[in-house]
């Protein structure tokens, strides 16, 4: 398959950006130094496509459908171009998608949402495969898939004039007769921050899994990162082969884990994090 130049594909996303910082001037600048940019999300994208491919015997199946979770500043910042934005970065992942002789079940999609507990300059990705509508009934989904997310401090701390990313907000106070807030749990796997949903997550190699790792050494459903009623996090050995280190010790049954902990499956570390 001829490989596709991305450069006039780029150039529309610089352009973008051009505008976008058209739109923040003299002293307002100063609260988007850390702002989530139109090319980093061009970029993460297809990092993602890439992570997240399928193998088949014949064929290499990428995700077709992403959302990008923001932080309010930097979604109210991007609302201006929202629009000319999701169908350029849907086209940067469909030009990639072809260069790398990828398939994809459908044309690729880009949806943006808010997520309030990200900071400015944090921002998610979640990608997974979505099989065509069948006409008789609804979009039946592969790949559960999960969420990555991304910070831009990376970029600042390049950067003379870079600025810390801004902490995130308090959450409003909850009231009095509800139940204490469970702590967001995050599996960390190199740079890829992946939050954990509150009913939990499967981790093995099946691509049916929340988690899906591409190691040899681990097994189709290997283990399970559930929520306990103390308002913790336990890790079960779902009867893998090569067993589920905690702290490089192997552990049997169920386990309760602390933030921190490092988390061994297979050939892959993982470190889980409350945050």
């Amino acid at each position: 398959m001829r490989a596709i130049a991305h450069g006039p594909r780029m150039s529309v996303l610089r352009n973008l950006e051009s505008k976008i910082a058209s739109l923040v001037e003299g002293t307002f600048s100063r609260a988007f130094r850390a702002e989530v940019r139109p090319l980093e999300l061009a970029r993460r994208l297809t990092r993602e496509m890439d992570a997240n491919v399928t193998v088949s015997l014949e064929r290499r199946y990428a995700p077709n459908e992403y959302a990008i979770y923001l932080s309010p500043q930097d979604r109210e910042r991007l609302a201006v171009v929202e629009e000319e934005l999701r169908p350029e970065l849907a086209a940067h992942l469909l030009e990639h998608a072809r260069s790398e002789g990828l398939e994809l079940l459908t044309r690729p999609s880009v949806e943006i949402h808010t997520d309030e507990r990200l900071a400015l300059g944090e921002f998610g990705i979640r990608a997974r495969v979505v099989r065509a509508a069948h006409p008789e009934r609804p979009p039946e989904q592969g790949d559960h898939g999960h969420t990555s997310i991304y910070t831009t401090a990376e970029r600042l701390r390049e950067s003379r004039a870079a600025a810390p990313v801004a902490a995130t907000p308090p959450a409003p106070a909850e009231p009095a007769a509800a139940a204490p807030r469970r702590p967001t749990a995050l599996l960390v796997l190199d740079d890829r921050r992946l939050i954990v949903p509150a009913d939990g997550v499967v981790v093995g190699r099946s691509r049916e899994c929340d988690v899906v790792l591409a190691d040899p050494d681990v097994s189709r459903r290997h283990a399970q990162l559930r929520p306990d009623a103390d308002g913790g996090w336990t890790l079960v050995d779902l009867g893998s082969t090569n067993g589920v280190r905690v702290n490089d010790a192997r552990i049997a049954g169920a386990h309760r884990l602390h933030s921190g902990d490092r988390l061994g499956l297979g050939a892959t570390d993982l470190t889980f994090e409350l945050e």
